[in-house]
């Protein structure tokens, strides 16, 4: 929701203050919009106007500066600029050598732009139209489709063809071909709420998405059910290689750009989907830009954006650029070294120490723990991620299953060959280095540390090696952690744990025996933390509100000791029958 203002109304004309405020060192405030300050030294050029309405920033007055537009008409939010608009921010930015207004394919912006043009003429500036149609979702038929994010490739090829000195013709002409070879088709997760409004201007039914939604909210070409990123990645780009231009190359500037509320995170990941899906379809990537370019005030949604290239095209997108928004440097920077080379002394700084045959089996009794724990942990993550959110920040389940999932392809890639000390080494660092926070340092280390405990060149191990460890493991974590018995943590499970693992296997329990019988107790003591208050730690602020709910770090150590001690038990049961 736009929650920021003071009177809804004049929402678009604060935001406009307040920016040229901050960019007053390059751009000067006009009636109806904004145009780039003189540049010293640097001839006259054909004014590249863009425009539309408020709330797709960057776009419009966010690409206004040199390699890209001259001036931007501001409408109002969602609305086309006025006529007296547009002629008032295209008289100021022209240069004397005639003007090109750029925007999206709408019937508002086709007017008034449209009459605008007609005034300017009249008055002797030779005034030329690029309407971008880049939507193939919203028609059949290229010259009724909508301009969406395809705007900006299209005014970036402008630009670049108009600060290279090219006269009006040119950059006419490039504007067309530019759009030509442009395509784009959007989703939405959720509508967008006016300024002042209480509710979104449109919605999308829980659990899809709008395929094809405009970028105020049009209509698209169907809803349908929320898609994983790789599946999502697949619908956007078969679409847009099955409308690709006629004698279209190979080389393409792709756009993948948030509308709003779609956070730079996903949009990342939803490119490491993309990526390999153009490469495969033998498609060399330009430059890609990945961000918000072309927004809808708070909407949730993202889109992608194809321009085929050809050398001029390609010439113009890799142009230099220096706009609020917006900026490139054809610079190169020296003295990188290639990603293979890298990876290659990566790959021969792995050595897996010798191992004795003992250490090798109990390396994958490691194994196969780590991997039963990832199963549980995946069950769990949400009931712990609610635990911890009533105290704390919720993401103790999320964290433990990237921690263990590390873990496991951590042991997995260790080989046959490597000993437990090894394999519990490598999987304590992928823990440590994939979940982050305070629980991947704490198990990180432990895990470390049972397998340090245990070696890799004994004969064989006996339960009392196992306590060792164990206690070792528990050790890290109260050095690490500087918490004790008490304190609301995963130590209320993990002593007592240890505690009841050594008088188990000293009274002459077999360690699968002693392992269940401790892990019982841990389960138990982990229960109990419901009724402690935290004393260390995020959680210590809120300790009232925890009362009642148990520890989510203590819970999770009881799943896994329980789980482990299964693991154990089937080990035991399958080695007894191989001897049977």
């Amino acid at each position: 929701m736009t929650t920021i203002h003071d009177d809804p109304e004049e929402f678009a004309e604060d935001q406009l203050a307040g920016w040229l405020a901050l960019y007053a060192d390059r751009v000067r405030g006009v009636h109806g919009g904004v145009v780039a300050l003189p540049t010293e030294g640097v001839d006259p050029q054909v004014a590249v106007v863009v425009g539309g309405g408020s709330g797709h920033y960057p776009a419009f007055c966010g690409v206004v500066g040199p390699g890209f537009a001259t001036g931007a008409v501001v409408g109002n939010i969602f609305t086309s600029p006025s006529t007296a608009q547009v002629y008032s921010v295209a008289k100021a930015a022209d240069q004397g050598r005639g003007v090109v207004l750029s925007f999206g394919n709408y019937a508002g912006d086709t007017m008034n732009f449209g009459l605008a043009a007609e005034r300017l003429r009249a008055e002797g500036i030779d005034t030329r139209i690029v309407v971008v149609t880049d939507d193939i979702a919203s028609a059949d038929e290229e010259s009724k489709r909508r301009g969406i994010a395809g705007d900006f490739s299209v005014f970036k090829a402008m630009g670049a063809a108009a600060a290279a000195g090219e006269d009006l013709d040119e950059v006419e002409r490039i504007g067309n071909a530019s759009n030509a070879a442009t395509r784009t088709i959007g989703v939405a997760f959720s509508g967008c709420t006016m300024p002042g409004a209480r509710e979104p201007l449109f919605t999308v039914p829980v659990g899809h998405l709008g395929l094809g939604l405009g970028i105020h909210g049009e209509p698209g070409i169907e809803d349908v059910p929320l898609l994983p990123a790789t599946e999502l990645a697949s619908l956007l780009v078969d679409r847009l290689l099955a409308d690709r231009p006629e004698a279209a190359g190979t080389r393409v500037a792709p756009i993948l750009n948030g509308l709003g509320d779609t956070k730079y995170e996903e949009l990342f990941l939803l490119w490491g989907r993309v990526l390999p899906l153009l490469q495969d379809a033998g498609i060399e990537v330009v430059e890609p830009e990945v961000g918000e370019l072309v927004t809808s005030l708070d909407m949730g949604g993202c889109s992608l954006t194809l321009q085929w290239l050809d050398d001029e095209l390609e010439t113009l997108w890799r142009a230099d650029a220096y706009t609020p928004a917006y900026r490139k440097l054809a610079a190169p920077v020296a003295a990188l070294v290639p990603a293979d080379a890298v990876d290659a002394a990566e790959d021969e700084a792995t050595v897996v120490p010798d191992a004795s045959g003992a250490s090798r089996q109990a390396a994958q009794t490691a194994c196969a723990a780590i991997e039963a724990i990832d199963a549980l942990l995946r069950e769990k993550e949400e009931e712990l991620g609610r635990i911890d959110a009533v105290a704390g920040d919720g993401d103790h389940g999320r964290g433990m299953v990237k921690g263990v999932g590390a873990a496991r392809k951590a042991v997995e890639k260790a080989g046959q060959e490597a000993g437990v000390a090894f394999v519990l080494g490598r999987a304590g660092d992928a823990w440590a280095e994939f979940a982050g926070g305070t629980s991947g340092v704490l198990w990180g280390a432990a895990l470390e540390a049972f397998g340090r405990s245990l070696g890799d060149d004994r004969d064989s191990y006996e339960a009392g090696d196992v306590v060792d460890a164990a206690q070792a493991f528990a050790d890290s974590i109260v050095h690490l952690g500087g918490a004790s018995r008490g304190d609301k943590t995963l130590l209320d499970a993990l002593l007592p744990f240890v505690d009841e693992l050594r008088s188990s296997v000293s009274g002459g329990d077999s360690l699968t025996e002693a392992w269940q019988a401790a892990a019982a107790v841990a389960v138990t003591e982990a229960a109990a933390t419901a009724d402690l208050k935290p004393r260390v730690g995020r959680a210590r602020p809120l300790a009232e509100k925890s009362l009642g709910t148990p520890d989510a770090g203590a819970t999770s150590m009881g799943m896994i000791l329980t789980r482990v001690g299964e693991v154990l038990a089937d080990r035991a049961e399958h080695n007894e029958g191989e001897n049977a």
